[in-house]
């Protein structure tokens, strides 16, 4: 199920078919987050009701999931977290509503946008995850990585494997 170039080495983050899913599952992480903050700030007063600030909190953690989503490697805890994420606020859902699920949805078509983004999103961060190479295997391309470019890394440390001189100053 990877994509593979013609010389059989995976592709990496930018095969097509990951940037597709990333997109796919950064924009189920927002829409969700944007559901989770419509309930919720109306609701921000009622003072005996602690779920529009969780809510928030979720919120606040489907943004930076979707961030990181489009910013950083392929890292499949990241996609695990996402997937997980998107699925609580699912399991949530249904916990709360219970067997009156259906007519929940049913009156609510926010509710059901969440219901039908978090599902995408869930999807889409489980394929993420399945092509993904492990987290040692990203890791170590960032090492290795020829070019240099790795960012966040000083090019001295990268090319020389130590960026201390012999006296333990820096160079």
């Amino acid at each position: 199920m990877e994509d593979r170039e013609d010389d059989g080495v995976p592709d990496g983050r930018d095969a097509p078919r990951k940037r597709l899913l990333r997109a796919i599952a950064a924009q189920a992480a927002a829409i969700s987050a944007a559901v989770h903050l419509l309930w919720a700030w109306p609701r921000l007063l009622d003072p005996p009701d602690a779920r529009p600030y969780l809510f928030v909190l979720a919120a606040a953690l489907a943004v930076g999931i979707a961030v990181a989503t489009l910013r950083a490697g392929e890292y499949r805890r990241l996609y695990a977290l996402g997937a997980g994420t998107l699925g609580a606020f699912l399991g949530g859902y249904l916990a709360w509503h219970g067997g009156g699920t259906g007519e929940a949805l049913a009156a609510d078509p926010l509710a059901i946008v969440a219901v039908v983004g978090e599902t995408v999103g869930v999807v889409a961060f489980l394929a993420l995850y399945r092509l993904a190479p492990p987290t040692s295997v990203v890791l170590e391309r960032h090492r290795t990585d020829p070019d240099g470019d790795d960012e966040g890394r000083d090019d001295r440390a990268g090319r020389t494997g130590n960026a201390r001189n012999d006296d333990g100053g820096e160079p």
